[in-house]
């Protein structure tokens, strides 16, 4: 399992046995990038950077960086997809994009009963869904990748890992597992990494707390 943390001077691409507290590899992002997002394609990881418009490009087996990739957004939550990688923003925009060069080839314009869902942090791929952790929210959105339409929701909030008085606490990493349906969920300063089975939650109750995430 790979980890991506961030933080100016501190952010780094890890790698773990999974439940191990300690990596077994661990390579430092170069001091100016504020790392977020990675997946693997193949015999690379890409990494992104959160307002630096620089994607990284590691070997996945050494976790040595290969080349620094101009790129064109905000960095925020990336997957691997079916011959395509999608990225997000926190915005209510998803980007299709070529994942070897990460060029963008389609903007997906994510909407629920016709409103535009915001906040669009880390994304995992399963079942032919990109699913997003709705930033600001307990929240999980199930997104149809040909329409931006979503289709599922899954309130996580038993997951969630308590931080009183710690607001930044939220929310931000999924991951999808090989079993259909079953995910690892993580978050800012969280100790833990949590084992899922996403229960959907379809209910306008549900939508509206979707509809809630915090805007780019």
């Amino acid at each position: 399992m790979c980890e991506s943390t961030g933080g100016y001077g501190v952010s780094a691409l890890s790698r773990y046995p999974l439940g191990a507290r300690q990596a077994e590899q661990r390579a430092e992002v170069p001091a100016q990038f504020f790392a977020e997002g990675i997946c693997r394609v193949g015999d690379i990881i890409w990494q992104l950077t959160w307002q630096e418009r620089v994607a990284l490009k590691w070997d996945a087996a050494t976790l040595e960086l290969i080349e620094q990739v101009p790129y064109n957004r905000e960095g925020w939550g990336l997957c691997a997809a079916d011959g395509y990688v999608v990225t997000s923003d926190g915005s209510s925009e998803l980007v299709r994009r070529d994942p070897q060069t990460l060029q963008p080839q389609t903007v997906i314009h994510v909407r629920s009963a016709g409103a535009r869902v915001q906040g669009l942090n880390d994304l995992a791929w399963s079942a032919r869904t990109i699913w997003a952790n709705v930033a600001g929210t307990d929240y999980l959105a199930g997104v149809d990748p040909d329409s931006g339409e979503v289709t599922d929701i899954v309130n996580a909030r038993r997951a969630r890992e308590r931080h009183l008085g710690d607001p930044q606490a939220i929310m931000n990493g999924i991951a999808a597992l090989p079993a259909e349906g079953e995910f690892l969920l993580t978050g800012k300063g969280w100790r833990s990494i949590r084992h899922v089975r996403l229960k959907l939650a379809r209910e306008m109750a549900s939508l509206d707390r979707v509809l809630g995430g915090l805007a780019r």
